[in-house]
């Protein structure tokens, strides 16, 4: 756990990570927009815009969800970004309210503009779970897999082993977690790889047949960690709140590729025309 990036300095990694995210996605998107002729500039605009509203909403999720706990007593610790203190789902849907409108403003396609973007959050998103490693939120659930890493004192692992009396409060370090955060950055990794390659075969014939395979992986990758986690996080019956959100897009996800396909269908049955 390394909050700061450099001792003495006011970087915190967790930034600098989300920093790198963001620069890596618009260098792939970039290339995509040369790849397809699309004019990089607009969507580039698109992508800053979309990622600030990420962060606002990501922000603000994490807010509601922890008021009491975190922001009550201090309401400006609120701004403290840098610090940490996100919720992925809260900053993908006002990211997706910001597109759609931009969509509609510019009176553009949703599904192709959709595509491209959907080909390079993953990329982004892993970067920001390395950073929550650095920080230390959203850790596992207390393990002796050889892969467990025991957080330092005062990381919110410890706090919470703390809390539940689990360790001492002088004890040096939490008893050792599994690192959810890196097993979900690895696995967006794996996700933006294949979508990189689906997006490239299908860009032409099937729109929203990428956004759809995102939907659909993130979701089954988010409800999967989901069982790992072990910080606290809102409960929906017996499943989390993220678990809750994975089966909907889900759901949405398997619309987006069902219509893909069938548009795909009849765009080629039009294209052939009738069989004698």
């Amino acid at each position: 756990m390394h909050p700061d990036l450099i001792a003495g300095l006011p970087i915190k990694t967790y930034g600098f990570c989300m920093a790198l995210g963001f620069l890596a996605a618009w260098q792939v998107l970039s290339w995509l927009c040369r790849r397809t002729g699309r004019a990089v500039e607009p969507l580039s605009n698109l992508l800053m815009l979309m990622m600030f509203s990420g962060i606002v909403g990501a922000r603000l999720e994490y807010v509601r969800e922890f008021w009491d706990r975190e922001f009550a007593a201090n309401p400006f610790a609120i701004v403290k970004v840098w610090q940490g203190g996100l919720v992925f789902y809260g900053g993908l849907i006002l990211a997706i309210a910001v597109f759609f409108v931009w969509c509609g403003v510019r009176r553009e396609r949703v599904a192709p503009v959709a595509d491209l973007f959907v080909a390079v959050i993953p990329l982004a998103h892993a970067f920001g779970r390395v950073g929550c490693f650095f920080y230390g939120c959203c850790y596992g659930r207390i393990s002796t897999c050889a892969c467990a890493v025991a957080f330092p004192r005062h990381s919110p692992a410890w706090g919470a082993q703390v809390s539940a009396k689990l360790i001492p409060e002088t004890a040096p370090a939490a008893l050792p977690v599994l690192p959810t955060q890196l097993f979900e950055a690895a696995a967006d990794l794996c996700l933006f790889a294949v979508l990189l390659g689906i997006f490239l075969r299908n860009w032409k014939t099937r729109p929203g047949f990428t956004t759809g395979c995102y939907l659909v992986g993130y979701a089954c990758i988010r409800f999967s960690v989901e069982f790992l986690r072990d910080d606290m996080r809102q409960r929906v019956g017996s499943l989390s709140i993220g678990q809750t959100i994975s089966i909907g897009l889900f759901l949405l996800g398997f619309a987006f590729i069902l219509v893909s396909l069938l548009r795909s269908r009849a765009e080629n049955c039009k294209i052939i025309g009738p069989t004698n």
